[in-house]
């Protein structure tokens, strides 16, 4: 058997399963792959927050050597190590995303590829290569 083979069963339509829930299914996926990447989006505005965070101790400390200590003594108060949300960094957005709402949908929708389709993916994206590739 090659992978192209197994690719083919993995992603191949079961017996009587219409149109419809194929469409809804690729939506479904669409939806979860959209998800995927506002989880990207969060770690990059953790990475992001976080080397800000860091220049920010540069600036104070430069402030300090230039000479402006109270105000590298605000700087140091109301933003060095602050929290972005209530009570939050931004490591605990990400891990609130990813253990509510991102781990949610994962598996509500493996739940539904289960029910309908026993579990396969990408039926409709397989669909469309086998209809648009040259033979």
């Amino acid at each position: 058997m090659t992978s192209g083979d197994e690719s083919l069963r993995r992603h191949a339509r079961p017996e009587g399963v219409g149109d419809a829930t194929v469409e809804a299914l690729g939506l479904l996926s669409e939806a979860l792959e959209t998800t995927v990447r506002a989880r990207g989006r969060l770690y990059d505005f953790h990475q992001m927050t976080g080397g800000a965070d860091k220049a920010v101790g540069e600036a104070v400390e430069a402030l300090r050597r230039a000479g402006h200590g109270d105000l590298a003594d605000l700087v140091e108060r109301e933003v060095r190590g602050a929290d972005v949300l209530p009570g939050m960094w931004t490591f605990q957005i990400v891990e609130a995303y990813d253990d509510g709402y991102h781990r949610r949908f994962t598996e509500v929708e493996r739940q539904v590829r289960e029910a309908l389709v026993g579990g396969r993916d990408h039926i409709a994206e397989a669909e469309m290569k086998e209809r648009r590739e040259t033979h």
